[in-house]
């Protein structure tokens, strides 16, 4: 074996288990937030070794990337929980989200190039495909990855990495909520058009435009969750 083709032999076991925990950490995020686990149910850590037949490292490590990301809490026991929901945090999320992500569509627009315009047209065009219809099954899986794949692109060009991450974290959060409490109603707006009227107008750099028509759409959809969300709980 030539020197070039060596691997050290701490690097392959350290690059495994940081695969195995991005792939753990992929799988309980896809669980919490399509609902399969609800708020507040605890994790028992021995159940899910046995269910994805790993060690307990990488899954602590999984474990403690969703609790950085808010979708789990850890318990007194150094255990978890998903993190629950309420009308405050919904709140607090729908707020940041208004905030920051308008703030970085408006720098995607400014700042972003063609490879982003293509990016753009081609998550919007997949999206709107999939827009009609009915929503169950895979149809409705490709949806979701459809619909979040549109709305990262949407602020993918704002050169900023934190606020990117930042902007990730909360749609996922605000995500969760949508699909639990609206997975099951009919929409009382336009979306689509919603979604068309922000393509369109980020098209056309039109950036107070775009701005503006997303911060109405992330605060319609927050305040039919809130209703929902606190109709539940009274």
């Amino acid at each position: 074996m030539t020197p070039s083709s060596s691997v050290p032999p701490a690097a392959a076991p350290a690059a495994s288990s940081a695969t195995l925990s991005t792939t753990l950490a992929e799988a309980l995020r896809a669980s919490i937030l399509e609902g399969v686990l609800l708020p507040d149910t605890k994790l028992r850590l021995d159940d899910l070794r046995e269910q994805y037949a790993v060690s307990l490292s990488p899954l602590r490590e999984a474990l403690a990337r969703l609790g950085a990301e808010g979708l789990v809490v850890p318990t007194d026991k150094k255990g978890y929980r998903v993190a629950p929901v309420s009308a405050a945090d919904l709140e607090e999320v729908t707020a940041l989200r208004v905030n920051l992500e308008v703030w970085a569509l408006g720098e995607s627009i400014r700042k972003g190039d063609d490879q982003w315009e293509d990016a753009l047209v081609a998550t919007h065009h997949r999206l709107t495909r999939l827009e009609g219809g009915d929503r169950t099954g895979d149809r409705l899986i490709a949806w979701e990855k459809a619909h979040r794949a549109y709305h990262i692109t949407l602020f993918s060009a704002c050169g900023m990495p934190v606020l990117l991450r930042f902007c990730n974290t909360l749609h996922d959060l605000s995500d969760r909520y949508r699909r639990l409490f609206l997975a099951r109603k009919a929409p009382d707006r336009d979306v689509p058009g919603e979604h068309a009227a922000i393509y369109q107008a980020a098209l056309a750099r039109d950036a107070a435009g775009a701005t503006e028509i997303l911060r109405q759409h992330l605060q319609r959809t927050g305040t039919n969750l809130l209703r929902e969300l606190t109709g539940r709980e009274g």
